[in-house]
């Protein structure tokens, strides 16, 4: 099994255990699940914006801790007061070392929020509800077209935007109408190698309508601009800036540099 099944395994088995524990009816009576969602279309479609969603992630299985002593609200302030677009927020716990208390606390802020997990279930969507996101994420690769399509309506029931994750070019059937936006994961999943030419060709065949943006392996500004010349207004960036001390500081340097080069 790869790394991407055990999660997936891991992850059934802990929904269920969810879903004993929180009822719908709870999760719906929650201080944020009502409130007006934040949307990262506008966002990202507004030129006078980053297009950065900067993510805060204190590990991962492939690099292990990278920031193990983050506090998630002084990071976020940190990079919405340098200029973030949107937030990303890593809840998964087992692999990812993250908490649903670290959307909810990071929901101070006013921008547009998405929760990075594995949805694989429609209770995820009500659960990001009360967390206060206002964008879900499908991953193709742990999920059918027909999954990706089920969970992507329900989301819309729930006024959520949809961001789905892709690698591969055989992932471009899962794309349905209830995606807002496509991510293109620069990373291999076998290899972990970064290939950015791989994205810019798989986002030729994307619909027309749908926000593209990249993510994974970005830590230059010059890779932002060949995105942007190809047609990306998003660029999810987490890893470069958690690995830092100051990931706040981090993320004010890397616009500086991007704010000369927008197109």
């Amino acid at each position: 099994m790869s790394i991407l099944d055990d999660i997936v395994a891991f992850k059934r088995g802990e929904v269920e255990k969810q879903k004993k524990a929180v009822s719908l009816e709870e999760l719906q009576n929650r201080e944020f699940f009502s409130r007006e969602i934040i949307s990262l279309r506008h966002a990202l479609l507004d030129d006078t914006q980053t297009g950065v969603i900067a993510e805060f992630k204190r590990r991962s299985p492939s690099k292990g801790i990278i920031n193990a002593n983050a506090d998630v609200t002084e990071v976020t302030t940190g990079y919405v007061k340098g200029g973030a677009s949107a937030l990303s927020i890593l809840t998964d716990e087992k692999f990812f070392g993250g908490h649903e208390t670290d959307l909810t606390r990071a929901r101070i802020h006013e921008v547009p929020i998405l929760r990075k997990d594995f949805i694989i279930d429609p209770y995820q969507l009500f659960e990001a509800r009360a967390m206060g996101a206002d964008v879900i994420l499908l991953i193709a690769a742990c999920l059918s077209p027909e999954e990706v399509t089920e969970l992507a309506e329900a989301a819309k029931h729930l006024e959520f935007e949809v961001l789905l994750e892709l690698h591969t070019e055989e992932e471009l059937g899962h794309i349905c109408d209830a995606v807002d936006i496509v991510g293109i994961n620069n990373r291999n999943l076998k290899t972990f190698e970064v290939d950015v030419d791989r994205s810019i060709r798989m986002a030729e065949q994307i619909p027309n309508g749908k926000i593209t943006i990249a993510e994974s392996g970005i830590n230059n500004v010059k890779t932002i601009k060949q995105f942007r010349e190809h047609g990306f207004r998003g660029f999810l960036i987490g890893e470069f800036f958690m690995k830092e001390k100051d990931p706040g500081e981090a993320f004010k340097k890397f616009v500086e540099q991007l704010a000369p080069s927008r197109v």
